[in-house]
């Protein structure tokens, strides 16, 4: 029987660290719940029905939603795209996902079956304007005149605002990146008191709303000096939404690669987004280096941030849109590497769950009017109206059983061929293969575990209640070894662990 909530957060109160306590009380998720989803663009009620019905049984541990401040209204030629959302008009919290009701319906409705709700907040900037000396609309009924840099529904006027007005061009250059407009973003500043306040006030109504942390967007283009300041002053989470007293916002921040602005400045004040995991999987995952890099996976060999501040991610709305990166477009290689993203213990994982698309600016799935679709769930449990769902793939929410089941253990029994073959263990939790050289993996190995017959996550699923696999069955003999066997085409990767959801029978 699984520890209740209130019984672990009393051994944890006792025992501290021992007890493996530190990354839940940081994230403020659940007990054995790690894995964040991004339910990029959904709706927050749609959210709020998929943590009842789905996520909260699944094991997810929160969602990081998109924006909740008012933004732009864009018109492309009859569409909305998406990147309106990152085009502040005003902190009210209505957009296309819904109003400020439907917000707290969310929050309210996925604390309860275990799913905390981080939101992605902009306050970097405001918006870009488009046409000189235009009254512009934003989606919570507010007008603002941009080009004069006047927000009435803020507010914020002109002196707000960095000037003489530049554009960021230089990394190299950290006052530039940081006092500059980023893409014609007007760029707020930070480090005057009324505008710091006007941050704060927003970010603990979300708090009061029942949210468990913030993706800083932009972060990378503002001092850490003055987010510090910020943070100082937010409230602490709210008991009547489930959280432990005196439990504190997880922060973690986008800063990108490049330049002379680097993780390091921001790690003292919350986690970073580390990205060099999406590029590192999609040049490994696709042969472009050998799948026994990951043996330094997570260390400076590979230019990745230490353990204890890395939020890791194998694509995000950005990165999908831009550069080399392996997406839902490359199926099957994609869930190989969200695979090894979610078996390996290093770095907080976030997923991401999208909508199909077919250039840059295209918006979510919506009507004539530009309200944005809800997904329907089909016979199969998979979504429609266009949206992609990647975290409903069988593989996936799998993987985020085992992620669970093989917390706080550490890599062992390390194996690969000396190329595109690679195994290894979660102490004695789990155990995953890949196989990506374009031939068959043929090997005995030891995986660590038990004795026993396990369900491979990857080919199938346990009967909820027989002790049958819908995929291929593993055994494990009484030395911990195992026959693999791995085709390397369609086959790229298996997986098994010690929880429900994988071990069928102990023979040991």
């Amino acid at each position: 029987m699984k520890m209740t909530l209130l019984l672990w957060l009393s051994i944890c109160s006792l025992f501290g660290a021992a007890f493996s306590c530190d990354a839940y009380i940081k994230t403020n998720q659940w007990p054995g719940r790690s894995v964040i989803v991004q339910m990029f663009e959904w709706k927050w009620l749609d959210i709020a029905e998929e943590c009842e019905r789905f996520l909260g049984p699944k094991g997810f541990g929160a969602v990081q939603t998109s924006p909740a401040s008012e933004n732009l209204i864009l018109d492309l030629n009859g569409t909305r795209p998406w990147y309106e959302r990152y085009q502040v008009m005003s902190n009210k919290r209505v957009t296309r996902s819904g109003n400020e009701a439907d917000f707290l319906n969310m929050t309210t409705r996925c604390n309860k079956v275990g799913v905390r709700i981080y939101v992605d907040v902009v306050f970097n900037h405001m918006a870009i304007p488009q046409n000189t000396n235009k009254v512009y609309n934003g989606t919570g009924g507010s007008t603002a005149l941009i080009d004069e840099y006047l927000y009435p529904a803020v507010p914020y006027r002109k002196e707000h605002f960095h000037h003489p007005v530049c554009e960021v061009n230089d990394y190299d250059n950290a006052t530039e990146i940081r006092v500059c407009q980023l893409g014609g973003l007007q760029d707020l500043n930070q480090t005057m008191p009324y505008v710091r306040q006007r941050i704060i006030v927003y970010l603990n109504e979300l708090i009061d709303l029942g949210v468990a942390g913030f993706r800083v967007d932009a972060a990378k283009h503002m001092w850490p000096e003055d987010l510090k300041e910020i943070y100082k002053y937010l409230s602490n989470l709210k008991t009547n939404h489930g959280f432990r007293k005196n439990s504190r916002p997880y922060i973690y921040h986008e800063v990108s690669k490049g330049g002379v602005v680097t993780y390091a400045d921001y790690r003292d004040i919350g986690d970073v987004t580390e990205f060099t995991a999406g590029t590192e999987l999609a040049l490994i995952f696709t042969g472009r280096k050998p799948l026994k890099t990951l043996r330094s996976w997570g260390t400076a060999e590979l230019d990745m941030m230490p353990n204890g501040n890395a939020l890791v991610f194998v694509d995000n709305h950005d990165t999908q849109r831009n550069g080399f990166i392996l997406t839902h477009r490359n199926a099957t290689l994609y869930k190989a590497a969200l695979a090894f993203l979610l078996a390996h213990p290093y770095g907080q994982p976030r997923m991401t769950s999208s909508f199909y698309f077919n250039s840059f600016d295209d918006g979510p799935p919506a009507d004539s009017e530009g309200n944005i679709i809800s997904p329907t769930i089909d016979e199969n449990g998979m979504c429609d109206e266009n949206w992609v769902c990647e975290h409903r793939w069988g593989p996936v929410y799998r993987m985020v059983a085992f992620r669970n089941e093989v917390m706080n253990t550490e890599v062992n029994y390390w194996w690969d061929n000396g190329n595109n073959q690679v195994a290894f263990s979660l102490g004695d939790k789990g155990f995953i293969a890949f196989n990506t050289e374009g031939s068959e993996m043929h090997v005995e190995i030891q995986t660590g575990l038990p004795a026993g017959i396990y369900c491979d996550i990857i080919s199938g699923e346990k009967d909820k209640e027989l002790p049958f696999c819908t995929g291929r069955n593993i055994s494990v003999s009484i030395t911990g070894k195992t026959e693999i066997i791995l085709s390397g085409a369609e086959e790229t990767h298996l997986a098994i662990h010690v929880g429900k959801e994988s071990l069928l029978v102990l023979t040991g």
